[in-house]
């Protein structure tokens, strides 16, 4: 093998077993110091960083830090009162024989690589390049890798095949908006990039694969969050064939579990995770993604609270959390009257006495009868205070949002766990309330609960989809179904929401006619990778465990994109750019 003329050791892995002999080392110039006599030089790389000594000082003082360089120098043990016992490399340094300036750093930097965090996010991104010198930025980095390694190994353990699909497609009607590309070939026509591989998959089931694997890229436009990358993300997609719910399950559980156990000292859920359907998630936590650390649960309180002669609590729907005890100040009270004014809602407390009576303004609107049956639906204790909010159109999800806000103000989430839970039977229709019209509430590739039968016999907003989400403390993890593999479940389902078949085949005509030529029940999830990632680092900001994300506005400052086009290639693709 060539040996490398610019090193012949890394800098992290520099030991005492080195001591005495000559090596060649290269990396970034992390710091200069200027002793008089002596000059120290601390040398990174990815591995690490080691320590380079001269007594030539006026040849090296003028190397500027961040340049790369390589040199030649012997090993040497440092003295014991020397030894930096923080530093990998802490027992030796190197003295230097020669020294070559392979890439001057020239410019200003933007801001100092070991503090780069502390940077505007704007800054960051756009020397993105610097950024990731940081070595927390970089190990995140190099974490993905490995995650991402694990993952594909874990599923072909697992008999997955891995197949890539296609990145330019169809456009398809698929919730977000599509990226789209106009086509130089074809006048006035446009490809479009993946929202997800959804359809693909599902075709290679009917191409008689067992079970297919991808770490796929997927591609939406719509606005960014703390923990959604605008433009493009990476997801596990995975499909079986002749596969139920059960099966799907099995996997997903494998995969969460594995990971989480492998890649982090926190306590992870044990299999089997805890299964909730979406209309009790929706009444117990206010949203159909639960933190289950938070111990806290909403309860339905309307049958009771609607008999008080109190005019905001009629014709509405009632509900409350109940929390153990509440040693704070009513000055915290308030806050949490005015955050819940601010999210839209009017919040209403009862303290609970040692004697079992109620502290509260509602305590005059309620006859005995109310108050004995608030204690025994909440099994109230001397101490408990009963937090409240009346809205027939958002209670849900103020109360969901109260959930949160308690959970954390009072601090009883734990956050050395990972709680997961598996969110299913999800409505398979949902009322418009702008248009007064049926629309899918999910995804309109499930197969509904009882197939034809029930798309025929059921009101629509009864049936329940074969659909399910996996998540952990708060967030979406993972979505899937038992795909509809039926022509005339299809073609119903659809007709529901006011789609013909006609429609049907030309928005999806492929699957359409696929499905036509014996298609297997099939059925598959998609775990995002991005997300796995930044709770495995707990990151609050999902960008920090991407290369090269786009920003918070979805632009790229380093790229200098999104960007005008040149005529030409406008003309190309037969596009006129209107005022």
């Amino acid at each position: 093998m060539k040996e490398n003329i610019y090193r012949s050791v890394y800098c992290g892995n520099v030991d005492k077993n080195y001591v005495g002999k000559e090596i060649r080392l290269a990396g970034w110039v992390n710091s200069i110091r200027n002793l008089g006599g002596l000059l120290f030089i601390t040398l990174r790389d990815e591995t690490g960083i080691v320590q380079l000594i001269s007594e030539e000082v006026d040849k090296y003082i003028n190397i500027n830090r961040e340049s790369t360089i390589t040199i030649t120098g012997i090993v040497q043990k440092r003295t014991d009162d020397m030894i930096n016992p923080n530093m990998k490399t802490g027992e030796i340094e190197v003295s230097i024989k020669s020294l070559e300036v392979l890439g001057e750093c020239k410019n200003v930097l933007p801001f100092e690589i070991s503090r780069s965090k502390e940077s505007t996010e704007d800054t960051r991104l756009k020397y993105r390049y610097l950024d990731l010198r940081n070595s927390d930025v970089h190990n995140n980095i190099l974490f993905r890798s490995q995650v991402i390694d694990y993952i594909r190994t874990t599923m072909k353990n697992m008999d997955f095949t891995e197949i890539q699909t296609p990145i330019i497609t169809a456009t398809s009607p698929e919730g977000a908006r599509d990226f789209i590309v106009p086509s130089r070939k074809f006048k006035g026509k446009f490809y479009a990039l993946p929202q997800a591989p959804q359809i693909f998959k599902q075709l290679l089931m009917v191409s008689g694969f067992n079970k297919y694997f991808q770490i796929a890229p997927c591609f939406r436009d719509e606005d960014p969050r703390s923990d959604r990358l605008y433009g493009e993300f990476y997801q596990l997609d995975f499909e079986m064939s002749f596969a139920t719910e059960e099966d799907v399950y099995e996997v997903g559980q494998k995969v969460f579990y594995d990971i989480f156990t492998k890649f982090s000292d926190k306590e992870v859920s044990p299999i089997p995770f805890r299964r909730i359907p979406y209309r009790e998630a929706i009444l117990k936590y206010g949203t159909d993604k639960p933190d289950l650390r938070n111990p806290l649960e909403i309860t339905e309180l309307s049958d009771i609270l609607t008999k008080m002669d109190f005019p905001p609590f009629k014709e509405t729907i009632i509900r409350g959390i109940k929390v153990d005890k509440v040693e704070k100040s009513n000055s915290w009270f308030k806050s949490i009257e005015e955050y819940t004014k601010s999210i839209g809602g009017v919040l209403g407390y009862i303290k609970v006495n040692d004697d079992l009576t109620f502290k509260s303004s509602l305590d005059k609107f309620m006859t005995d009868e109310i108050r004995t049956e608030l204690k025994e639906r909440l099994s109230l204790k001397p101490g408990n205070v009963i937090f409240l909010i009346a809205d027939k159109e958002k209670c849900a999800k103020l109360m969901g949002q109260l959930r949160i806000k308690l959970g954390t103000e009072l601090e009883l989430i734990n956050k050395n766990k990972y709680e997961f839970c598996i969110i299913n039977d999800f409505p398979f229709y949902e009322k418009n309330e702008e248009e007064g019209t049926v629309d899918f509430s999910h995804n309109p590739f499930s197969m509904p609960q009882g197939g034809l039968d029930a798309l025929i016999n059921k009101d629509p907003y009864d049936i329940l989809a074969y659909q399910y989400d996996f998540v952990c403390n708060g967030y979406e993890m993972a979505s899937g179904g038992v795909r509809n593999h039926s022509p005339e479940v299809l073609k119903k389902a659809f007709e529901i929401a006011g789609y013909d078949e006609e429609v049907v085949k030309s928005k999806f005509p492929s699957l359409y006619e696929a499905f036509q030529y014996g298609a297997p029940p099939h059925a598959g999830m998609a775990p995002g990778i991005d997300r796995i990632l930044m709770l495995l680092k707990d990151e609050e900001n999902i960008r920090e465990m991407v290369a090269f994300p786009l920003g918070a506005n979805g632009a790229d400052a380093m790229m200098g994109c999104p960007g005008e086009v040149f005529e030409k290639q406008l003309r190309e693709t037969h596009i006129k750019i209107r005022d």
